[in-house]
C-alpha cells in the first residue's frame, strides 16, 4: 500500500512509486509508435482518410469507459471489503485478548492462547498471499509451527488448535461454561473473517468480462490512429498514447485491486496489520510490544 502526501504540480507528472505507468508503459509506447507508423504511411503514400472521423471512436470510448468504470468499482469493492475484514480481525484479536486476560487466571495459559492467535494472523497472511509464512509463526508457537506444513488450510488448523485449548481450559475447571462461550464466540468471529477473505481470494471477477474489456481496449487503440491521422497529423501518437494510458491504466489498476492480498503497490498492508495485532496482544499481556511498522519509500507491505 502506498502512503504518501499529496504531490505537488511538478511531482504529479514524475511520480513512479505507486503509479500504474511502469506496468503499462509497453502498451503506451507501443501504441504511440504504432500511431506514428500509421501517420507516416498515410503521408508517404498519400492515403485519403478524410472520410474517417473521430465520432465512432467517441461512442466506443464512452461504452468502454462505462465498462471500465464498472470493473474498477467492482475491484475497489473487493479491496475495501478485504480491508474491512482485516480491520475486523484487529477488533476481534483485541476483544479476545481482553477476554482471555479477564477470564483466565493462569498466566501461561493466557500467553499460549494469545500466541496462537498471533500465529493465526501470520499463517492467514501467508495463505492469502500464497507464500510460506511458517517461519513468521515460529516466534509465537515455536516448533509447533513446523507441524502446520502438513495441513492444506493452516489458518483453520490454528483455529482448531485454539478451540481445543479453550475446551481443555473448561474441562480443567479454569473457566466456566459462560467463559467458554465468550471465548468460543471470539474464535467464531475470527473464523468468519477468515472465510470472508477466502471468498475474495478464491472468487476472481468473471474472466469473460475481463476479456471483453481487453479486446475492446485494443481494438479502439488500434483503429484510433486512422480516425485521427487526417485531422491531427503528427499529434496523433500523443493522443493515442493518452487514450492508451487511460484505458490500460484503469484496467491494470482494477487488476491490482481485484486481488487485494498481494504484494503490489496498491495491495493491502497485511504485514503492518499483523504487527498491529502483535502490539495489541503484547500490551494486553503487559509485555514489551514490538514497534509499529513504518512505510519504506512510501510503501507499506
Amino acid at each position: 500500500m502506498i502512503v504518501r502526501p499529496k504531490p505537488g504540480l511538478w511531482q504529479l507528472f514524475f511520480i513512479m512509486r505507486g503509479s500504474i505507468v511502469p506496468r503499462i508503459l509497453p502498451q503506451i509506447l507501443g501504441f504511440a509508435a504504432y500511431a506514428a507508423a500509421v501517420v507516416a504511411l498515410v503521408r508517404y503514400f498519400g492515403i485519403e482518410l478524410s472520410g474517417f472521423t473521430i465520432a465512432p471512436f467517441g461512442l466506443l470510448g464512452v461504452t468502454l469507459s462505462i465498462y471500465l468504470g464498472f470493473r474498477n468499482n467492482a475491484a475497489y469493492d473487493r479491496w475495501w471489503e478485504a480491508r474491512k475484514l482485516w480491520g475486523q480481525l484487529v477488533y476481534d484479536v483485541r476483544n479476545l485478548a481482553r477476554a482471555v486476560t479477564g477470564l483466565i487466571s493462569e498466566r501461561q495459559e493466557q500467553r499460549s492462547l494469545l500466541m496462537d492467535v498471533l500465529a493465526f494472523c501470520h499463517v492467514l497472511r501467508g495463505q492469502l498471499r500464497r507464500i510460506d509464512s511458517t517461519a513468521d509463526a515460529h516466534p509465537f508457537i515455536g516448533e509447533a509451527a513446523n507441524t502446520l506444513t502438513v495441513f492444506a488450510n493452516r489458518p483453520d488448523e490454528m483455529l482448531r488448535r485454539m478451540g481445543k485449548r479453550v475446551a481443555a481450559l473448561r474441562e480443567n475447571g479454569m473457566i466456566d461454561s459462560i467463559g467458554y462461550r465468550i471465548l468460543d464466540e471470539r474464535l467464531s468471529a475470527i473464523a468468519a473473517m477468515q472465510a470472508g477473505c477466502e471468498r475474495i481470494a478464491g472468487t476472481p471477477l468473471p474472466f469473460a468480462y475481463t476479456l471483453l474489456l481487453h479486446r475492446t481496449a485494443y481494438i479502439v487503440c488500434l483503429l484510433l490512429p486512422f480516425g485521427l491521422a487526417a485531422t491531427a497529423g503528427w499529434v496523433t501518437p500523443l493522443f493515442t498514447a493518452l487514450i492508451a494510458y487511460t484505458f490500460f491504466g484503469l484496467d491494470a489498476l482494477s487488476e491490482e485491486l481485484e486481488d487485494p492480498f498481494g504484494t503490489e503497490a496498491n495491495d493491502l498492508a497485511l504485514d503492518a496489520l499483523c504487527r498491529v495485532c502483535e502490539v495489541s496482544v503484547f500490551e494486553a499481556l503487559g509485555e514489551p510490544a514490538p514497534p509499529v511498522l513504518e512505510a519504506e519509500n512510501y510503501f507499506y507491505s
